[in-house]
């Protein structure tokens, strides 16, 4: 440390210390926002559905996970392990109807707790894209956490059903969650003979890739990352 209380301080030994004061700022500011704990809770209850969602973004892949679907608890399992996303999960939903609004209700409460966690995006990467396999199959995924909802899915399902999930709601639990969180998601089945095994490669490439998009880039120093300096949340 300088001597603050020499009389001697020249100009430029003044002048690094106020540099070394700028980078250490800068440096406090990036430590802080890296170890800010990101997490957001929400509770949405309708006359179908009672959800409850609790995520931290900056976990070790804990799960908590009872939607009342056997199928998507185990798909919402990996989804938190492979995100490194501490998750927990409370669903109850008129499945003596069908599971429809179940799996709906819950990427829409997920899709908001993410959108909540993330707060106004800054210093975030934003994008990432992982490919996973899974035994025979594979599977893409790309994100963009940009403000917009949007999702794509190219691939298909043989089976009508695995366990307790209609597989047509499957990309539609990507859909609902992709625009309660306002992101941008393209998925996409590139291999694959078992659906298990491609609902599970779809499930862990979002994962991953999504750890990527949410993940703190160093370089970013906290802005926002777009053009426009803005995130619409």
């Amino acid at each position: 440390m300088p001597d603050w209380g020499g009389k001697d301080l020249k100009m430029g030994t003044l002048r690094h210390i106020i540099r070394q004061l700028d980078l250490d700022w800068e440096t406090f500011k990036r430590t802080k926002q890296e170890h800010t704990m990101r997490q957001a809770s929400i509770h949405r209850k309708t006359n179908e559905t009672d959800i409850t969602v609790n995520l931290t973004l900056d976990g070790s892949g804990q799960a908590e996970i009872d939607t009342g679907v056997g199928f998507l608890d185990h798909m919402l399992h990996a989804l938190a392990k492979h995100a490194r996303f501490d998750l927990r999960i409370k669903g109850l939903g008129d499945l003596h109807i069908d599971e429809h609004h179940t799996v709906e209700d819950v990427g829409i409460t997920l899709g908001r707790a993410l959108s909540d966690a993330l707060g106004d995006r800054s210093g975030i990467a934003r994008m990432g894209h992982a490919i996973a396999p899974m035994d025979e199959s594979l599977a893409l995924a790309a994100v963009d956490i940009g403000g917009r909802g949007y999702f794509v899915f190219d691939g298909q399902f043989d089976a009508e059903r695995i366990g307790q999930l209609g597989t047509s709601l499957i990309p539609h639990f990507f859909e609902s969650l992709a625009h309660a969180a306002k992101l941008n998601l393209h998925a996409r089945l590139l291999a694959g003979k078992d659906d298990h095994h491609r609902a599970e490669a779809l499930f862990k490439a979002f994962a991953r890739a999504l750890n990527q998009a949410v993940a703190i880039d160093p370089q970013l120093a906290g802005q926002v990352p777009s053009t426009k300096g803005v995130i619409e949340v």
